[in-house]
């Protein structure tokens, strides 16, 4: 039977009618893949070396070990950001003779084989054997020690469906989880309560009594168990469909019409990112992202690079209208023939998007006004930036998006969710960031730091003031490509 699913699996890969269309990106995904198993199968080598030279009088295996839950605690991080639950068309095997707990068991071993499973093997393997060869350690205790540390992986496997099947509908319920997490390394930093070296001295005793590998493989059968029940709980076609009462949603936004004609297209926008996943993670996204230049304003290192200042406060003002608007207009795939079928002004409906994406870097350009902390000059470049945007990156999204032709369904998780990403989303970035750093890199090289920043407003004014010439040259692109954008929002798959 197992094997019957394989090939069932194997012939919808290849019999996708989405997989000519995405085949560029898989093909990048296939590099990465590749690239990041490289990654982990170098660092695995010179992971026993580098310590032995920082360190010479540490031992490397209680080093590894020491920071072995930081290691776990990243993984699971990761884990849950990018890696996809475990699926499997059940629909056309519903009337068929086979097993529920067959299918629930293909899935869940099938999740076995994924690449996130199989990097941990490039790094403990490695490591292990040079820790055999100049550790001087048994070969049964390290043998017992990669069976342990890999079955804990596979815990953080199991484990991470759980917290996504519970937690990836309210993101808000997972807040308590990140705060006492972050509670915990803060005691841990502090050497208050040291978590971290606990969990090493375990897995010390794991190298001494390799037997004692059995315990994370208990828990790992425990979690597969727990999986298992969950979805054979929910093998059923209307699994999810009744659900707790709740009172209906009737907010409006009424306070839009005071922006006229677009005002219907922009309750529109308001009422899908409210209502829906994928959008209404990017509003997250964005208040997250706001942070992301205490990572770089205080850090010497960056002082003298003033052109990587631009990148941060293009991303930093910008993040929204990256996120939102490099899929404009596939997130009204699933009714854009009907917006199109009627007697909208296509004008209207464009300058709606432009006017929320507008209004988002204006947002969050004030909310980055704190950064003046750091001195006048970022605070000067943030709103030279957030001008930058509105003025010119908001029509260079808009123009891309004349390219988009694939759906985005709004309820899909948008962890690792590549739907609707084609080769204009790739490319659509580079000239985002690449063209304003090169121009103030230029100007500020041969002349100084105020008048590139005064560059980059005055071309971001220069493109609010042309605007309403842009949006007619970029009604005419999107009535040209009307049937095209049709056709491709038709298509069902990925």
């Amino acid at each position: 039977m197992f094997k019957h699913f394989l090939w069932l699996e194997w012939k919808s890969f290849f019999r996708s009618a989405s997989f000519g269309k995405s085949l560029g990106l898989k093909i990048l995904m296939i590099f990465l893949a590749l690239y990041f198993s490289g990654m982990f199968l170098l660092f695995g080598i010179a992971l026993f070396p580098l310590i032995k030279e920082l360190s010479p009088e540490a031992d490397p295996m209680q080093v590894v070990n020491r920071f072995a839950l930081v290691y776990f605690t990243f993984e699971l991080i990761f884990r849950f950001m990018l890696q996809t639950l475990p699926v499997m068309d059940i629909k056309p095997l519903m009337h068929l003779p086979i097993s529920k707990i067959k299918v629930v068991n293909f899935v869940l071993i099938k999740s076995l084989f994924s690449f996130y499973n199989l990097l941990p093997l490039f790094l403990f393997i490695p490591f292990g054997i040079l820790c055999i060869i100049q550790g001087g350690y048994g070969t049964l205790n390290i043998l017992g020690w990669i069976i342990g540390m890999y079955a804990i992986a596979l815990c953080v496997n199991y484990f991470n469906f759980i917290i996504k099947k519970r937690f990836t509908e309210n993101l808000k319920a997972l807040i308590p989880i990140v705060i006492v997490g972050l509670t915990f390394a803060l005691l841990d930093y502090m050497k208050i309560f040291q978590i971290s070296v606990y969990f090493g001295k375990i897995l010390n005793i794991l190298v001494e009594r390799p037997y004692l590998a059995l315990i994370p493989i208990v828990l790992l059968v425990i979690l597969y168990k727990w999986n298992q029940n969950n979805l054979y709980g929910k093998f059923y076609l209307d699994a999810g469909i009744k659900g707790k009462s709740k009172t209906a949603n009737t907010r409006d936004f009424v306070w839009t019409k005071k922006f006229g004609s677009i005002a219907p297209f922009l309750q529109q926008d308001l009422k899908l990112i409210w209502r829906n996943k994928r959008p209404k993670t990017t509003i997250y996204l964005s208040v997250i992202f706001l942070a992301y230049g205490l990572i770089f304003y205080p850090n010497e290192a960056y002082q003298g690079m003033p052109a990587f200042f631009v990148f941060v406060g293009i991303f930093v003002t910008g993040i929204f209208m990256i996120n939102f608007g490099q899929f404009i207009p596939s997130w009204d795939a699933s009714y854009y023939p009907m917006i199109m079928a009627q007697n909208i002004p296509m004008r209207q409906y464009l300058a709606s998007k432009m006017g929320l994406i507008t209004f988002s870097v204006i947002v969050l350009a004030v909310l980055s006004t704190p950064y003046v902390y750091f001195g006048w000059n970022i605070l000067l470049l943030n709103i030279a930036c957030a001008l930058y945007n509105m003025g010119v990156n908001i029509p260079l999204l808009m123009y891309a998006g004349s390219f988009n032709k694939k759906r985005i369904d709004l309820d899909k998780s948008p962890f690792m969710n590549y739907q609707g990403t084609g080769a204009s989303q790739w490319l659509v970035g580079l000239p985002l960031m690449l063209i304003p750093i090169f121009f103030f890199w230029i100007i500020n090289k041969f002349i100084n730091y105020e008048v590139g920043v005064g560059f980059l407003a005055v071309l971001g004014i220069i493109g609010l003031i042309l605007r309403p010439a842009i949006l007619n040259f970029l009604v005419i692109r999107y009535r040209k490509r009307k049937y095209i954008m049709i056709e491709g929002y038709k298509q069902k798959g990925d």
